[in-house]
């Protein structure tokens, strides 16, 4: 009886273990979800245009509000807050039918006029109106950009309240917000595509990339961004690491337009001047790919056709045509050890071309160091974002080739107003209780249908 005893125990604790495996593959609800972030918002607006753009802010925005369509993993156009729609007169008259029953989360009925409202205040040069329960957009020519456009962040759709709490449609609403410090959301109980697993979301925020991977040490985080140069030894760490395509562009910013021939000859001296390919073994530890595109290759096709290489010759070449050799100031930004690094290699690549770089953290520099995120998967709208934010002219869309792309791009570098130096991946580490999340193409997370489980494998 006693071996009898034995053995019907061990077998008992194999089948425990075995339904508590089951188990923990089966969504579970409740739980709040932990993140650390290092932007710091001052707003929740979509369409407030005077927040830095980043992608940590695209994904608060998409798990408050909604927008007309989506784009699914191909980057093709799904339906949203609108089920269908049709075009018009040459593709310059849209018209999109509105989901029924879908509420804000202050409980009033989502409508074509509220929701033609939020597109006017996002873009004021739409024409934007209200058709019973349609939306319809009619512009001066066809945009065949146009449903990619309303895919993204800025244009979910929002009812601004008098509380100064915006309210949605999405999966998570406001509980409580502390403007560029924390934001609490709770689940939404009646949400058009049901209620998530997660009780609600804490996010952190102006978080160091150094404090994440503490904070995710320490179990304070569930969910943190990784900076490219710490990917490899965050991985090695057993962290559960996501990144996505590079969809992010570390580039030189021009404060002005070249005002002579002779500043585009010093302009690319710098350019033909920087060590890529060091800078990205050293102080990048391997991450991300140089570049001397806007568009990184797997969006465009035609990326590798410009030469990423130093020459130091051709540097000297054209600074040497040049009679008068600016003193330029490289701005970076200050809570970065590693942009410090970067600006200060830079001016090193400068000076060995006869050109003179001091680095600087003034927000008033003749250079800026910075990231620009893009806008996949259309590139297009990417191109046209990175112009908007450096201030060039919008590109002429003359046709949808990528022959016409790669001339519209050219034009846009021709300007010498950037410097392209890297394209690199968006990354976050994850806890192990963390379950089912996702990175969406555009560097986005999705923690609508995640989890939070035990953590064990």
């Amino acid at each position: 009886m006693k071996l009898f005893g034995w053995h019907w125990l061990a077998v008992s604790s194999l089948l425990a273990g075995a339904f508590a495996g089951h188990a923990e593959t089966r969504p579970q609800y409740g739980g709040t979800l932990h993140v650390s972030m290092r932007a710091a918002p001052m707003s929740l607006d979509p369409a407030d245009g005077s927040q830095p753009d980043s992608f940590a802010q695209r994904s608060l925005t998409l798990l408050i509000f909604d927008t007309l369509v989506t784009d699914d993993e191909s980057g093709r156009v799904q339906a949203s807050l609108a089920t269908s729609w049709q075009t018009s007169q040459n593709n310059r008259r849209w018209q999109f039918h509105l989901r029924t029953g879908v509420k804000f989360h202050d409980g009033s009925p989502l409508t074509a006029e509220a929701a033609a409202a939020s597109l006017r205040g996002a873009n004021p040069s739409w024409n934007v109106s209200a058709d019973g329960d349609s939306v319809v957009i009619v512009e001066d020519s066809a945009d065949p950009d146009l449903l990619a456009e309303l895919a993204l962040a800025r244009n979910a759709i929002e009812k601004k309240n008098s509380d100064s709490k915006p309210s949605g449609t999405g999966a998570f609403h406001i509980v409580d917000w502390q403007p560029g410090k924390r934001l609490t959301l709770g689940a939404e109980e009646n949400g058009w595509r049901g209620r998530p697993f997660l009780d609600g979301i804490e996010v952190e925020m102006g978080k160091s990339p150094r404090d994440q991977l503490i904070d995710l040490e320490l179990g304070k985080a569930d969910l943190v961004e990784v900076a490219a140069e710490q990917s490899h030894r965050v991985a090695a760490g057993g962290h559960p690491l996501t990144s996505s395509a590079p969809i992010e562009m570390l580039a030189l910013i021009f404060a002005r337009d070249a005002a002579s021939p002779e500043d585009k000859l010093v302009r690319e001296a710098l350019a033909f001047s920087v060590e890529r390919g060091s800078i990205r073994s050293v102080l990048l530890q391997g991450a991300g790919q140089p570049a001397a595109s806007i568009l990184p290759n797997w969006m465009s096709g035609y990326g590798f056709v410009f030469p990423t290489d130093a020459d130091l010759t051709r540097a000297r070449h054209a600074r040497e045509q040049a009679h008068t050799i600016p003193k330029w100031s490289l701005g970076y930004d200050g809570g970065d050890p590693v942009a410090r690094l970067l600006a200060e290699r830079i001016a090193l690549n400068a000076r060995d071309a006869g050109l003179s770089l001091q680095p600087t953290t003034s927000a008033s520099a003749d250079i800026r160091l910075v990231h620009i995120p893009l806008a996949p998967p259309d590139p297009w709208i990417s191109l046209a974002n990175v112009a908007a934010l450096t201030g060039m002219s919008a590109p002429k869309n003359t046709g949808r080739s990528v022959e016409d792309l790669c001339a519209a791009e050219q034009a846009e570098l021709a300007t010498q107003r950037m410097i392209p130096l890297f394209h690199l991946p968006v990354s976050y580490a994850a806890t192990p209780a963390l379950k089912n999340w996702a990175l969406r193409p555009d560097g986005t997370w999705n923690v609508a249908d995640a989890w939070l489980g035990s953590g064990k494998p």
